[in-house]
């Protein structure tokens, strides 16, 4: 099938050459089409986004500069939705629907969007391989048998040009980078976390997927900004992201840490690499071997830090305000019972993990120290950005791996986010692109990272890649 980008749909609506109600509606016969085989939405609300596409299209004066007029929009499901079900694809939010709108939901609206449902996700979005939802994995579009990532099925399987997810550790990169589509993790603070289900606090940010640079760069400048509601969102005047989209990329100096990319990735991986960064350098940027002495501590701190994060966030979830309740004849026996059913294996091992290094007489061995080193990772990348201006790697060391094939070792599944866990850490923009396949064909992520509140260099690289590379155009055979 077609793709529309999210600027085809949107100038097509604004001008009354494309109906809002017939996009939706492509939209929502294509999730009824293929979402039974892929499993990408635990909420799907038809009637309201085909009210909302049909008020866009009577009232077309109001939406004449709507920069999402009448685009259809999937929402990771720890996204706060007013009226319509949150649940984290946790058992102990099964039925919970919120009052309000997360502040990223509301800038949509504003926007024009229309929102067509809720993605499902790791539970509490722990994890990249969408294996721990209480209802059930997302399969890949690529390959059935393999991990994905529901707000980027969503996309690449061609139900919706556009969704966005969270990311605590990997969970935009990864995903985009094992669907064959364009994932982008804002600087932390660029946008809101108000209404967002908080996993962990110093970590979490929102973000976009579409099938190219020019959608995230559309999405992102509508929901980026300053929140009176987000005490931690930055002040930082918000870039004409999509005008930034010019090609150039002539001068521009690319770091590629290659001590750390010398063992462990797949080879495969590495040859896309290696041609990714001949068509950058064809392009006119330089490519600088730099060095991130302390990314190799990345994994270990970040396991520190999340699960410390985790456990605090997650008390909230005790069987008395809201959310899943087991009644007990005591309140201890009441908050045990509540978690041990609403909580899934992997959000307990984390709780746990949080809680012990976050206990007497181990609060410095592991967390402090954790983020005494996440201020050296932070500084390696102040030093790099002393020579480059944004650093290349794999999105991932490894292809997509198939469901069920790490959930034994999860240490073996939390090194999968090798490369990505430093930009969170960091707080560092970062964004995922297409930049090949597998002989098998499973797709291949190149990631770029930048400046903090330098997205709009992240997204002119990544675009001009784009220009002179035609793996963001392949369509996975759920697609076709």
């Amino acid at each position: 099938m077609t793709v529309a980008s999210v600027a085809e749909i949107r100038d097509g609506v604004r001008s009354g050459a494309r109906s809002a109600v017939d996009v939706c509606r492509t939209a929502i016969e294509r999730i009824e089409s293929v979402d039974a085989t892929l499993n990408a939405f635990n909420t799907v609300v038809a009637e309201r986004a085909m009210a909302r596409a049909a008020e866009i299209d009577a009232d077309r004066h109001r939406f004449a500069s709507a920069p999402l007029a009448g685009v259809p929009v999937a929402l990771k499901d720890n996204i706060c939705t007013r009226g319509i079900r949150t649940t984290a694809s946790s058992r102990i939010l099964e039925t919970f629907v919120p009052p309000y709108d997360s502040t990223v939901v509301a800038r949509l609206q504003a926007a024009g969007a229309v929102i067509i449902g809720k993605t499902n996700c790791d539970e509490f979005a722990m994890g990249s391989s969408n294996e721990n939802s209480a209802f059930g994995p997302v399969r890949n579009p690529w390959a059935l048998d393999r991990i994905p990532g529901g707000s980027a099925v969503a996309v690449a399987a061609g139900m919706t040009p556009l969704s966005f997810g969270s990311e605590t550790g990997g969970s935009i990169r990864q995903p985009a980078s094992m669907c064959g589509i364009t994932g982008l993790k804002p600087t932390y603070g660029r946008v809101s976390r108000y209404g967002l289900l908080a996993f962990g606090s110093s970590l979490d940010q929102i973000g976009p997927f579409g099938h190219t640079a020019r959608d995230c760069a559309v999405a992102l400048g509508v929901i980026a900004g300053v929140d009176s509601a987000d005490s931690t969102s930055a002040t930082h005047a918000v870039d004409d992201y999509e005008g930034a989209l010019s090609g150039e990329i002539r001068g521009l100096r690319v770091g590629v840490p290659s001590r750390l990319l010398a063992s462990g990735v797949d080879a495969e991986i590495s040859r896309a690499l290696s041609a990714s960064l001949d068509v950058l350098r064809a392009r006119g940027a330089t490519i600088v071997d730099i060095e991130l002495p302390h990314a190799k501590y990345a994994i270990s701190v970040y396991y520190l830090v999340a699960t410390a994060e985790a456990s605090s966030n997650l008390a909230r979830y005790d069987g008395v305000r809201y959310g899943l309740r087991i009644a007990q004849d005591d309140l201890g026996a009441m908050y045990a019972r509540s978690r041990e059913k609403g909580f899934g294996a992997e959000v307990k091992r984390r709780i746990m993990l949080g809680t012990y290094v976050l206990s007497a007489g181990y609060y410095d061995a592991y967390y402090l120290k954790a983020q005494q080193v996440r201020t050296l990772i932070l500084r390696d990348y102040h030093d790099a950005f002393e020579a480059v201006d944004v650093v290349a790697m794999p999105t991932s060391p490894i292809p997509p791996f198939t469901i069920g094939e790490k959930t034994a070792d999860p240490l073996q599944m939390y090194l999968a986010d090798v490369f990505t866990v430093s930009a969170n850490l960091a707080g560092l923009p970062a964004i995922s692109v297409p930049c090949g396949f597998t002989t098998t064909r499973l797709p291949i992520g190149l990631q770029l990272t930048g400046r903090a509140f330098d997205e709009r260099t992240l997204l002119r690289v990544a675009d001009a890649y784009e220009r002179d590379t035609e793996w963001w155009k392949q369509q996975p055979p759920t697609a076709r």
